[in-house]
């Protein structure tokens, strides 16, 4: 199957409730991460391609990022995506071990993607994730592009995987690996919730800027 077909994935930005609990960590956390490492709107919008809007609304939770979006922020503003997810009590948590208990939750519900953080916190090498892809869930409109591998493990459902715009339906047992240099996306094109094993590995080059594709 080639070409991105019909893919009918969700938009990049949708409205998000003012008084949600969720968009308003998200956004506190972005605008944080951007005030710390003393970049304005516009410099994160020059470094990711994203809009000064955006970012904005973002900020402010009006809308709930992509799985896409988030990566092209952790890149800007050189921290693991993990830094977006829920915390947890540090007095709770072992240095190195994840207690299935103690997952840190990430909902994208604008993608319909839930991803739950398997390593602990803290920068690293690799981030190791499972993701639950509802139906119709999408990684975002636009193909991502960065140094680094990723590879994954289709635990449940099916996982329709984009690789240089040539699709490739993963099922249960399934695996992949690929250079995250490659344009890539994924989405859930059924009607059943697919689970998935996400393993991503850190920037080899943390000056190659992350081209939008």
């Amino acid at each position: 199957m080639d070409g991105r077909g019909g893919t009918n994935g969700p938009k990049e930005l949708a409205t998000a409730e003012p008084g949600d609990a969720v968009d308003q960590r998200l956004g506190e956390t972005v605008r944080l991460l951007r005030q710390r490492a003393g970049l304005s709107i516009q410099d994160v919008a020059n470094k990711t391609g994203l809009s000064t809007g955006m970012i904005s609304q973002l900020e402010r939770a009006r809308a709930m990022p992509s799985i896409r979006t988030l990566r092209l922020l952790s890149i800007a503003l050189d921290v693991p995506i993990s830094y977006f997810f829920e915390s947890s009590d540090p007095a709770d948590v072992p240095r190195y071990i994840v207690r299935k208990t103690n997952r840190r939750l990430l909902r994208l519900t604008a993608s319909g993607v839930v991803k739950e953080a398997l390593t602990p916190e803290g920068k690293g090498q690799l981030e190791l994730y499972e993701l639950t892809l509802n139906p119709g869930a999408s990684s975002g409109t636009d193909f991502l592009q960065h140094t680094g591998e990723k590879a994954g493990y289709i635990l449940s459902g099916s996982l329709r995987l984009w690789l240089d715009n040539q699709a490739h339906v993963l099922e249960a047992g399934d695996s992949f690996r690929f250079p995250s240099t490659v344009p890539h996306m994924f989405d859930n094109p059924t009607q059943q919730a697919a689970r998935v094993i996400w393993v991503t590995t850190l920037r080899e080059d943390r000056g190659t800027k992350s081209q939008d594709r």
